[in-house]
């Protein structure tokens, strides 16, 4: 199967969960056991797995990737978003999840999400299912 391509339209900052997206690519791709691969082609955003019950997790998780990469007054990126470079760096750019009878191998409280760091932009993201 292809990766299938997804866009979405961002906030300024973000996370944006797309664990039901993968879930539904899973279930077309008619795979019942593997891996699956979210990927982000983009420098500025990222993609990561966490909690996905208490929303103050995504804001802690933002507060905290504000504090450890602060935008400074002597980053030299003519584009004035090197903080968002380092916070995807930080992040990555894919995760791998395993699956099995279809379903992701995700802890109860787990959730995939888009992290935007230099929106708001039109953005895509790649699904690839890798039955095994």
């Amino acid at each position: 199967m292809k990766a299938k391509k997804f866009t979405l339209k961002t906030p300024r900052e973000g996370f944006l969960n797309i664990t039901q997206s993968v879930r539904e690519t899973i279930r077309e791709s008619g795979a019942k056991s593997g891996v699956v691969v979210v990927w982000c082609a983009h420098t500025t955003a990222g993609i990561t797995i966490n909690e996905n019950a208490d929303p103050d997790v995504v804001r802690d998780m933002l507060l905290g990737l504000d504090r450890a990469y602060p935008d400074r007054p002597e980053f030299r990126h003519a584009e004035g978003n090197s903080a968002a470079h380092l916070k995807c760096s930080a992040m990555g750019v894919s995760k791998t999840i395993p699956f099995e009878d279809g379903n992701m191998l995700l802890g109860i409280w787990q959730g995939i999400y888009f992290c935007e760091f230099d929106g708001p932009r039109t953005r895509n993201y790649y699904v690839k299912v890798i039955e095994g």
